[in-house]
């Protein structure tokens, strides 16, 4: 059976363990592999583009939401200025030190800081610019949708992920290594196949208190 929905994906995990009564922890093992995936996989894939209007009239315009499965920052730009400047990161301690030195004083966003589950720009925007944002995603978890990228092009590192957190809940830890091989293995023919040199030729990322740009 082929399995690239969700529902034919924990039918073929059942047939893996043989065992017809991990029918409710199914779910719990595939979770748990998409959330090694979101650590371990950097491919293309994963790249997503996003635009966000900053809302001048706001009580704090220099704070924007980030988009609900968003990972990592890749890089920040204003749309609607020709050229489409590039806002730099700083740690959110040095923005603070600059806010502070400038009293505040609204302008052209120069540089930006991830806050929490915001985005947090100075200086305060004087203007109600529009932001381009190329950021890493989140997988798109089977919970909530039928199938996504991953599961179609590459459903071997689902199973082999799925597997190897089955292994642990029924005590079977003899097989997991099994399972860690084969999910080894496919996690670095993705990341392998990725044509984005950002990601493969790393020193090109700099790595900030756990964001990547």
């Amino acid at each position: 059976m082929p399995f690239d929905t969700y529902a034919n994906l924990q039918i073929e995990i059942t047939n893996y363990l043989a065992r017809g009564d991990l029918a409710a922890e199914i779910p719990s093992f595939i979770a748990l592999a998409e959330a090694k995936f979101n650590r371990a996989l950097k491919c293309v894939e994963m790249d997503q583009r996003a635009t966000a209007a900053i809302d001048i009239n706001s009580d704090e315009p220099q704070f924007l939401s980030l988009p609900a499965d968003y990972q990592s920052m890749r890089r920040v730009r204003i749309s609607s200025i020709s050229g489409k400047p590039r806002l730099f990161f700083l740690p959110s301690d040095l923005l603070d030190e600059k806010r502070f030195a400038a009293q505040d004083a609204p302008g052209q966003p120069r540089y930006f800081t991830i806050f929490g589950g915001e985005l947090e720009l100075f200086p305060t925007p004087d203007a109600a610019y529009t932001l381009e944002m190329v950021y890493r995603r989140l997988i798109p978890p089977l919970a909530l949708n039928a199938s996504n990228w991953l599961l179609t092009n590459h459903p071997d590192a689902y199973l082999y992920g799925a597997l190897m957190e089955a292994e642990p809940y029924m005590k079977n830890d003899q097989r997991i290594a099994t399972w860690a091989q084969g999910l080894s293995a496919a996690i670095d023919a993705i990341n392998s196949s990725s044509n984005d040199a950002a990601f493969n030729a790393g020193p090109l990322a700099v790595q900030v208190s756990g964001q990547v740009f």
